[in-house]
């Protein structure tokens, strides 16, 4: 499909779909059957089976009109993780059951994968899932989970088999938040806010047929999510926007606090945030079928928070006095991720979080050095060993 006939097939979709008269959820209900939601999506799934990237021109065109968005911003986990690992392992009923509500927004998502003991190494997992009757019933804790929440359903991570090592012993879930069995309780963070959240599962049944993959595949299918987690926020989107969009800002309303240190620095920040961004941009156009490549987009993220946090502590610098200011520290329980909102200190204290969340920068170091550059693998002593004999 060229870009003249996608333009085409979206003029005739406007013609038909009056962005201004139109019910908002009945808009996009309309964009997604029209294949217009996932360009790149296979036909009855949002998507005209089309080069993924035409879609920030789709996009563009919709928005360009006025036209109702399907709040990206506060769905992020669904539509940049979950969606896509739905795409590449779920069967046609769950593909026809989770993927329009997901994209219009219908039904938000969140992410049941770290665990108190089990972040860094998220194979450690100890949520249990066992098989009854015809579905599951789950226990165990989950944390550091955001928009816990606002989400309808989650994607989830547990052991299904104790006596087998812990990479395979696990099957990946899609969980129903609205069951009596989940407890959702706040995290506040070092910014006052409650972004993330702790999960507690006590005997959540959920039914075989949401569960994603084969029994025992939850490791590969999971890590068909992180990879797009790692994509999805190290991307970035036009250029100066995001965290260097903001410094650089700040950069042009003080030129009295300027210094030549602060100057070489920003513009190697600058020229590095760009080139993440680029580097970003290409790897959109290679996505085939949902599945990133795990080292482009490990790189991207381990770019995007080195820099965040560049560039949020260069910011409070050239502030001086002011960038240690800080409006509000009430504990409030956003809609959304923001890593760039409000004031030069709530930048600062949230890209603390960016080297840790999506996968620690420390593990994705070793996944760059195995992956990328071809060195060995760090010894791992309990690679073969079940995972009920390792020590917790």
């Amino acid at each position: 499909m060229t870009i003249d006939e996608l333009r085409r097939r979206v003029a005739e979709f406007l013609a038909a779909n009056d962005p201004g008269t139109t019910d908002r959820t009945d808009f996009l209900r309309a964009r997604y059957d029209a294949g217009l939601a996932w360009v790149g999506f296979p036909v009855g799934h949002g998507g005209l089976g089309a080069d993924q990237a035409l879609q920030p021109e789709v996009d563009r065109l919709f928005a360009g009109v006025g036209a109702p968005d399907n709040d990206p911003a506060a769905n992020g986990i669904g539509l940049g993780m979950a969606a896509p690992t739905i795409l590449a392992y779920g069967t046609e009923e769950q593909k026809r059951r989770f993927l329009g509500p997901l994209w219009t927004g219908e039904e938000r998502w969140c992410q049941l994968f770290s665990e108190p003991g089990a972040g860094s190494d998220l194979a450690n997992v100890s949520t249990r899932a066992v098989r009854d009757g015809d579905g599951w019933v789950v226990n165990g804790q989950k944390v550091w989970t955001s928009q816990a929440q606002n989400a309808r359903f989650a994607i989830l991570v547990a052991r299904t088999d104790p006596d087998a090592v812990k990479h395979a012993g696990l099957t990946y879930f899609l969980c129903d938040m609205t069951d009596p069995g989940v407890d959702v309780r706040p995290l506040r963070q070092i910014t006052g806010e409650a972004e993330f959240n702790e999960v507690f599962l006590t005997d959540v049944r959920i039914p075989d047929t949401q569960r994603l993959g084969s029994e025992g595949e939850g490791w590969r299918v999971a890590n068909t999510t992180l990879n797009n987690e790692r994509v999805s926020i190290g991307k970035g989107g036009e250029r100066e926007t995001g965290m260097i969009g903001r410094v650089a800002r700040t950069w042009r309303e003080h030129p009295d606090r300027r210094t030549p240190q602060l100057q070489e620095r920003l513009l190697r920040l600058w020229v590095e945030a760009e080139v993440a961004r680029i580097t970003g941009v290409r790897l959109v156009q290679k996505l085939a079928d949902g599945q990133p490549g795990p080292p482009e987009g490990s790189v991207l993220k381990l770019l995007f928070a080195r820099n965040a946090q560049e560039l949020s502590g260069l910011e409070v610098e050239l502030l001086g006095e002011d960038g240690l200011r800080y409006s509000d520290w009430t504990m409030v329980r956003p809609t959304h991720v923001e890593f760039t909102g409000r004031d030069a200190g709530f930048r600062y204290l949230r890209a603390k979080g960016n080297s840790i969340e999506g996968g620690t920068s420390e593990i994705i170091r070793n996944i760059v050095a195995e992956r990328v550059l071809g060195l060995p693998a760090e010894h791992r002593a309990d690679k073969d060993r079940p995972w009920k004999e390792l020590a917790r």
